[in-house]
């Protein structure tokens, strides 16, 4: 048997709307990056892009389970000493409305230099408008 390796002009590249407004923050993630992986195909390979586009519309309405609106805490290190900076779920959502998203997209996506290819292919929006109906997306949901 021979690895069929998928030629890009050969793929055939969709472009998806989700609407995550009232959605659950991790399923909407974990349906983004199935269709950016593209494994809900059969060209599938771990080591290509052969996934779709997907435009992900009010960001800012994303819901979480339980006490995590209030307790959920997201980190980071500005490399200096002393650096670790902790932001809430309430609090980022207000400042940046697509990040937990964003973030959440990023962290199921594999890591490297396919990972940060993928991540381009989604555009995540705060309000219900995107400037890719040219692109005819079909509509999904989760």
């Amino acid at each position: 048997m021979k690895t069929v390796i998928a030629k890009e002009k050969e793929l055939d590249r969709k472009w998806y709307v989700i609407d995550a407004s009232g959605k659950s923050l991790g399923r909407v993630a974990a349906k983004v990056v199935t269709l950016l992986r593209g494994k809900n195909k059969p060209t599938f390979a771990y080591n290509q892009e052969t996934g779709d586009y997907v435009v992900i519309i009010n960001a800012d309405k994303v819901q979480v389970t339980g006490n995590k609106f209030n307790d959920k805490t997201y980190y980071h290190h500005t490399g200096f000493v002393g650096g670790l900076k902790a932001v809430t779920f309430e609090r980022l959502i207000a400042k940046h409305p697509t990040q937990p998203l964003e973030l959440a997209i990023k962290g199921m996506l594999p890591k490297g230099p396919l990972g940060r290819k993928l991540a381009k292919n989604v555009k995540i929006y705060a309000g219900d408008k995107h400037p890719h109906a040219s692109q005819a997306p079909q509509t999904i949901e989760v």
